[in-house]
């Protein structure tokens, strides 16, 4: 099966590329060349994915099976895709996002048909939007998509939505005992996935032509409370947690960002039901708890001096919110 990934060498995608080199699948990576981490077994195509014209020429002559976006971002994104693939690929999947479902849902439990519908964060109202074109293309031209909506996945990023992801500047508060922040009480329910265990489900649905027309998402059976989460980071930094709860909208009036992510996804209890991607790849199962998971992700870090890197903005960022809040609490 020959696949093409836009990407493929990021912090969700890397996993699936290599689970597909590993089994079997011819797979080709378009990307800039730049990219730290490699892929062995895959095929490089070098192109700036934002230059459409240098896209048609870098994949001239080629035919796929399976066209894997990691990259779109906007409906300016698909609409290009559909245009230099349609006629060209048996299968195009697209990488939404689950921040995509309504938040706060109708019911606690998210499935495939749970409205799309985020007021909140302008990330998920791109991805919906992208979704809208290309079930329009699906419906109206056959275009062969599938959709996969990713919840919060992870392997060389710290999944914490407070002073976490490519940096190390989490952890690095942890050990010298600063404060940390823990959106609301932190008793609100979530799932982290790490990227080996969404790559198992992912690949599963590469040139499955049952699955064209639909949407999936993948994540862990694992549910957590976020007060657990950041317990389990602290522990894996190897100190104690000393963790401020402090309102998700309070943090969001600092930060454009952190307003979206948290009262656009991660303020809210989701329990996400994984039936469907179960029925199309049986034998799917999430084996990686995130106790375990992110001391790898920690173990990655400390391997290469490189990668700790402290982001300065952050940590001050969050020593003035609880600053605010202190203040606020002895006044109250």
């Amino acid at each position: 099966m020959k696949v093409l990934y836009i990407g493929g060498t990021g912090n969700i995608s890397a996993a699936s590329s290599r689970l597909a080199v590993k089994s079997g699948m011819d797979l080709y990576l378009l990307n800039r060349g730049k990219e730290q981490i490699k892929i062995d077994g895959a095929k490089s195509i070098i192109a700036d994915y934002t230059n459409k014209e240098a896209v048609i020429q870098a994949i001239k002559g080629h035919e796929w099976d399976v066209v894997v976006n990691w990259m779109a971002f906007t409906p300016q994104d698909v609409e290009s895709d559909f245009k230099i693939f349609n006629g060209h690929t048996k299968q195009y999947i697209f990488i939404s996002s689950a921040s995509a479902y309504q938040k706060p849902g109708g019911h606690p439990v998210i499935t495939e048909s749970t409205p799309l519908y985020n007021p909140y964060w302008q990330y998920s109202r791109d991805k919906i939007a992208c979704e809208d074109y290309l079930i329009q293309r699906f419906r109206k031209d056959g275009f062969p998509i599938t959709i996969v909506r990713p919840s919060l996945t992870y392997d060389t990023v710290i999944p914490v939505p407070i002073c976490g992801w490519k940096d190390f500047t989490i952890i690095d508060r942890i050990r010298k005992g600063k404060e940390v922040i823990i959106h609301g009480d932190g008793t609100s329910l979530w799932t982290i996935t790490h990227s080996e265990d969404f790559a198992k489900g992912f690949n599963g649905l590469l040139g499955h032509r049952q699955a064209i027309g639909h949407s999936f998402h993948i994540t862990s059976d694992e549910i957590m409370t976020w007060n657990q989460i950041f317990e389990w980071v602290a522990e894996a930094a190897g100190a104690p947690l000393k963790a401020v709860h402090i309102a998700s909208d309070f943090i969001g009036s600092f930060d454009e960002n952190l307003y979206g992510s948290l009262l656009g996804d991660k303020a809210h209890s989701v329990i996400f039901d994984n039936s469907k991607i179960k029925r199309f790849v049986p034998g799917f199962r999430a084996t990686i708890p995130f106790s375990e998971g992110i001391k790898r992700t920690l173990r990655w870090f400390e391997a290469d001096p490189g990668r700790i890197q402290m982001d300065p903005a952050k940590g001050q960022l969050v020593d003035k919110i609880i600053r605010a809040y202190k203040r606020g609490s002895r006044s109250s």
